[in-house]
């Protein structure tokens, strides 16, 4: 979501001012810090940085130097007071206003400069604007434009959820979902680009609920057969999920439309009902397992990830070991895992944290072996096999080669030229080391129909 709204800041900032992104802080006219705080002490990274940015402000005291994102909503007066360099702080739902912001600081820093000559001890302000607009954000947004052949769409924002420990309802608001009209109109335009893959975005994407011009209201399996039939649109993603949103009809998208990759991110936090409760999850890990179940039936190859805390207030080890025993029976495939973060201002912030540290760390480190098995074994059984890969790009590791990925997300590198780039192809899988596979390509099914596509275009 933040790599989106980072893409989006930077094209607005483009389109009003003529700013371009540059290599170094020291070209810089305008630094932004675009913030996250899901983990812990990153309100304290957050200052961290800015410790860090002080020079160059000092350096160059035109320089407007601005922070976004959750930590900017969450501790926006606290940014104000401790970090004097900073002239704008705006929430996740204000990036659109960012421009109005940086006109008012820089009219704040003339009148401050008029002030100073007078009153020696008058203090700067930083603008800030740390409210929940909702649609106004995407109405006031440039139309999107296509930075390669996959692209991130969020179509909706916030969560109405409130796990005990989460932070995102009290910084990024509860669940609103875009029009269903605008989500297909970004898509279709993004297509119209050379867009291959969408990955529909959400902090808890489906419940999506888009509003249709007839009235009616379109859920994710909705949304998901239309983008399906949008041209060009080949492979549909979307992230991140909650299982009391699996519906249904949307588990009956993974047999009626081929164009959804067969894998699924679905957070879990932990294979104990008890915790779950304690979380506030509203499930329990049977139904979960149920849930998986089903689309593995539909999907037997499904590539299934997730999320896991580890150490969450009043965690014992038989907790714990449901948890292990929940990740060895449904194979997960590179997930990601944490020890619990205490976030300021949750439900889970008053429970006594009585679980040890290093205790934590044990069990962090072993839970991570058995992903890291689960996910090294997935890699090894895909030699030898076929997989339709998108090309997206040169390879990192060798300029010689191209790089694409496998429906679950694998990295594929493989001797091939730039006019790949934008097609399936298919590659025979031939190594897999801890990062990404090497491939062969077998063929371009694709090719001629490419060609075609390109000829048209010009």
């Amino acid at each position: 979501m933040n790599e989106y709204d980072s893409d989006r800041m930077a094209k607005l900032l483009e389109k009003t001012y003529g700013l371009k992104l540059v290599e170094t802080p020291e070209e810089a006219s305008v630094l932004i810090l675009n913030t996250c705080s899901v983990r812990e002490k990153a309100q304290e990274k957050v200052f961290g940085e800015l410790g860090r940015w002080k020079e160059w402000k000092d350096a160059a005291p035109d320089r407007l130097v601005a922070v976004g994102g959750c930590v900017a909503s969450q501790e926006g007066e606290t940014i104000r007071k401790r970090a004097k360099i900073v002239d704008v702080i705006f929430g996740p739902q204000t990036l659109h206003r960012l421009p109005a912001m940086m006109e008012q600081a820089l009219k704040e820093r003339a009148e401050y400069d008029e002030q100073r000559e007078v009153h020696k001890r008058v203090r700067r302000k930083a603008v800030i604007d740390i409210s929940f607009p909702e649609i106004e954000k995407f109405d006031n947004l440039p139309a999107p434009e296509s930075n390669g052949v996959s692209a991130f769409v969020s179509v909706m924002e916030g969560c109405s959820k409130y796990c005990t420990f989460c932070v995102v309802p009290y910084t990024r608001g509860e669940e609103f979902s875009r029009p269903f009209a605008d989500c297909m109109a970004e898509i279709e335009a993004l297509a119209a680009q050379g867009v291959r893959e969408v990955n529909l975005l959400g902090q808890n994407v489906n419940a999506y609920q888009g509003v249709m011009p007839d009235g009616e209201i379109a859920d994710l399996a909705v949304l998901i057969h239309a983008v399906a039939a949008v041209e060009g649109i080949d492979r549909i993603r979307f992230t991140t999920s909650h299982p009391m949103e699996m519906t249904q009809s949307l588990i009956d998208c993974y047999a009626e439309v081929p164009e959804l990759v067969s894998h699924l991110h679905l957070p879990i936090q932990s294979g104990s009902d008890r915790i779950l409760a304690l979380m506030k999850r509203n499930h329990m890990a049977i139904e979960y397992k149920a849930i998986i179940r089903k689309i593995r039936k539909i999907r037997p190859e499904l590539s299934l990830s997730g999320d896991f805390i580890i150490g969450f207030p009043g965690e014992t080890c038989d907790d714990f070991k449901e948890t292990l025993a929940l990740v060895e029976e449904l194979k997960y495939d590179r997930s990601f895992s944490f020890i619990y973060s205490q976030r300021p201002g949750t439900p889970a912030a008053s429970l006594p944290d009585d679980v040890d540290l290093d205790k934590k760390k044990r069990r962090l480190n072993a839970l991570q072996a058995l992903l890291n098995d689960q996910t090294q074994a997935i890699s090894d059984a895909m030699i030898g096999s076929t997989q339709r890969i998108l090309v997206e790009r040169l390879s990192r590791q060798n300029f010689n080669e191209m790089a694409g990925r496998t429906e679950n997300n694998r990295v594929v590198n493989f001797d091939g030229s730039p006019d790949l780039i934008g097609q399936f192809v298919d590659v025979e899988i031939t190594g897999a080391g801890v990062n990404s596979l090497k491939g062969i390509l077998v063929a371009t099914p694709e090719a001629d129909r490419f060609k075609q596509r390109q000829y048209y275009a010009l």
